[in-house]
């Protein structure tokens, strides 16, 4: 009969079995569960950074993550380039993939990050579009009465010109937070930052409108603390931001508007235009909720109106 140790040597028992390391989907569950927790990140920008890294990764093929150097990840970006991606979305993915790698080097994975060598793309020098003074007011009357929702939707329009809101600060606005007789709303952003934003006077008259009717129907009767925020879906839920986006769409087509307009061309717009009309930048940057000055400075490429009545008021020759 073979003794024990010879039993083990025939079935493999001798042999140490390999320990399977992480996954490439495990590092990105690890990435994003770092991001909410120790980054107190917001769950769009979690996401976003997400959908980034697991680009990154499918890039990479299964190679060594803690193999990769800065000539690989100049590879990445050339890549990401020849996809024909906006510099804006380059430059994220840039920045999520530095946190990626800072995070590897808190675990231990990576002993050096080469990403923080990585150049950024200059998203200062592609212009925002923007919707003309002349454009905006038809664009922000163009839901009609044979609208099924016009009031709601007229309401959206106008609280995004009115308040530069991101459409995600738009979708989550809680009734609570929206105080019409002061005249403001209190808005949550980035990283769960709360601001206080104003609202115009025909963006109230149209919020107030669509309170006093459409929503009361949206509700159905039902319990209000169920249902807190200021925008409702058909069946009486959250508008998600990605309705926002298709209806700001439909009426952008209607009126004969480059149909490639968002809702952040609104938030462009009003940026621009407050521009245009005298505001400070950092009065601006403070109402878009931006953490940083050099965002915002992107508007001072737009206002070419503002500049010809500088030059005209003060050139000699003008």
């Amino acid at each position: 009969m073979p003794s024990k140790l010879k039993r083990l040597r025939q079935n493999g028992g001798g042999k140490a079995q390999p320990i399977a390391g992480p996954t490439d989907s495990d590092w990105l569950e690890r990435y994003t569960h770092y991001l909410r927790s120790e980054c107190h990140l917001a769950e769009n920008t979690v996401l976003a950074y997400g959908r980034d890294i697991q680009r990154f990764l499918g890039w990479l093929g299964g190679r060594s993550l803690a193999r990769v150097g800065l000539s690989d990840l100049s590879e990445f970006v050339a890549w990401l380039q020849s996809l024909n991606l906006a510099a804006t979305s380059i430059s994220r993915t840039i920045v999520s993939t530095r946190m990626f790698f800072k995070y590897l080097q808190l675990e231990g994975i990576v002993k050096d990050n080469p990403s923080e060598l990585l150049g950024t793309q200059k998203t200062w020098e592609k212009i925002p579009k923007v919707i003309s003074h002349a454009s905006i007011d038809h664009f922000l009357m163009s839901p009609r009465k044979y609208d099924p929702l016009w009031q709601r939707d007229r309401a959206i329009l106008e609280l995004l010109y009115a308040t530069g809101c991101r459409v995600s600060e738009v979708s989550h606005l809680l009734m609570a937070n929206v105080h019409l007789r002061e005249g403001y709303c209190l808005v949550e952003g980035k990283g769960s930052k709360q601001r206080m934003v104003p609202i115009g006077q025909r963006a109230i008259q149209a919020i107030e409108s669509y309170m006093g009717d459409q929503r009361h129907t949206l509700m159905r009767e039902r319990d209000p603390a169920l249902f807190p925020w200021l925008i409702l879906s058909r069946t009486g839920k959250r508008l998600r931001r990605e309705a926002i986006w298709e209806l700001v769409k439909r009426y952008a087509l209607r009126v004969g508007i480059d149909p490639r307009v968002s809702p952040h061309t609104l938030r462009h717009s009003f940026a621009t235009h407050m521009l245009a009309g005298g505001a400070d930048l950092r009065q601006i940057q403070e109402l878009l909720g931006h953490a940083s000055i050099q965002t915002t400075q992107i508007y001072t490429q737009v206002d070419s109106s503002r500049l010809r009545r500088i030059h005209q008021q003060f050139h000699p020759r003008a």
